[in-house]
């Protein structure tokens, strides 16, 4: 790996935001390609703290300051991306359902999700079945993720994917589902395509169904 590379993948890793930056201007001022950072450099760099994450060695503080590097870099990088015409890993719409305040879950998801390549559409919390009905109708989304912190707000998963259903849009979105009371037994229970029980596994989970 180029030393630049290098330096932004170990910056990243270590949850370094200024070094992280920094390295990622140093390697396009010596004309490393903005593609090449991203799929050399902050990819590989989130895919280990995601590991590092499953293996216990990470927790969500170290995660969640990993990532917050790599959207500054990214910060740096979407401009030369759209420029450059390098297509995304695959555009997901994400939300806290309706009734649900809780964010910070869902923010590190979206973060991660970031990181592995893919574009973001945060739609915040207290998400109603029309906001995310009028995301999939305005936009060529590939991923639906819903989150919930409350028991009493799981229940709007199955409500959303019901709406989403009655609209004649449910084949034209894989939908993935997550946060503290969920289990992969109520996804197949309320028809979701998948649940990751934490940010790092969303990432994989959204990966192998973009692939099919």
């Amino acid at each position: 790996m180029d030393a630049n590379l290098t330096d932004i993948y170990q910056a990243v890793l270590r949850g370094d935001m200024n070094s992280a930056t920094e390295s990622v201007q140093i390697a396009l001022d010596e004309g490393i390609t903005a593609e090449v950072i991203l799929h050399q450099g902050l990819i590989p760099a989130m895919e280990e703290v995601g590991r590092l994450f499953e293996e216990g060695e990470y927790f969500v503080p170290e995660m969640l300051i990993s990532a917050r590097a790599m959207q500054a870099c990214l910060g740096i990088l979407k401009p030369l991306l759209i420029d450059a015409d390098v297509k995304p890993a695959g555009k997901v719409v994400i939300g806290t359902v309706k009734g649900d305040l809780h964010d910070i879950g869902k923010n590190l998801v979206a973060m991660m999700l970031e990181g592995g390549g893919f574009e973001i559409i945060d739609l915040g919390t207290d998400v109603t079945p029309e906001k995310y009905i009028d995301t999939i109708l305005s936009e060529e989304v590939d991923i639906l993720g819903m989150s919930a912190l409350l028991t009493t707000t799981m229940p709007n998963m199955g409500v959303i994917i019901t709406a989403i259903s009655e609209a004649g849009l449910r084949d034209k979105v894989k939908v993935i589902i997550g946060g503290a009371p969920v289990t992969a037994d109520y996804a197949d229970q309320i028809g979701a395509d998948g649940f990751a029980p934490d940010a790092s596994q969303a990432v994989s989970l959204a990966k192998q169904l973009i692939l099919g």
